[in-house]
């Protein structure tokens, strides 16, 4: 029963036009741009550096449109477990992280969620002025060499 079925499949994929099937395998590849030509993946990569706890720079790789607390955690640097949500009204600033002034001056200013949110989390409740909450910082390519560096879990944090 099984084989006869396999045999039919096989049979019908055999009588399609092959043209129709690269089409559609070339269609989800890549996706169009405004001017007519496709973009690829490598054209969305952005490639910054992270300080880690042990003070070593090391390179992190992202995309554009990418959440900077996606990019470290697909990295290792932050723990993908304590992170689940990205969204700024259940956030406990566990995504904080702190940008070099020269590319902190690049990015959107802070929202008054994130501020907020930086401060409630904060043990002298002021603001830092370089840090930023890994989940509302999106890459883009004029990020590309950015610097950010990855605090040491807050006393709360630790198991």
């Amino acid at each position: 029963m099984a084989i006869s079925t396999l045999q039919r499949l096989s049979s019908q994929i055999h009588r399609l036009p092959s043209r129709a099937i690269l089409l559609r395998s070339s269609t989800t590849l890549s996706s169009p741009t405004p001017s007519g030509g496709s973009k690829k993946v490598s054209d969305r990569v952005v490639k910054l550096f992270a300080i880690d706890l042990d003070g070593k720079k090391r390179e992190v790789i992202g995309l554009s449109g990418q959440t900077l607390l996606k990019a470290l955690t697909n990295c290792g640097l932050i723990d993908p477990a304590s992170h689940r949500l990205e969204e700024i009204e259940a956030c406990s600033a566990e995504c904080e992280v702190n940008i070099a002034q020269e590319w902190f001056n690049r990015l959107p200013p802070r929202s008054y969620d994130e501020e907020y949110v930086l401060k409630r989390n904060s043990r002298a409740r002021v603001l830092n002025k370089h840090s930023r909450l890994g989940c509302q910082v999106v890459l883009t390519p004029d990020l590309q060499g950015m610097v950010v560096a990855v605090p040491e879990p807050k006393p709360w944090d630790i198991p």
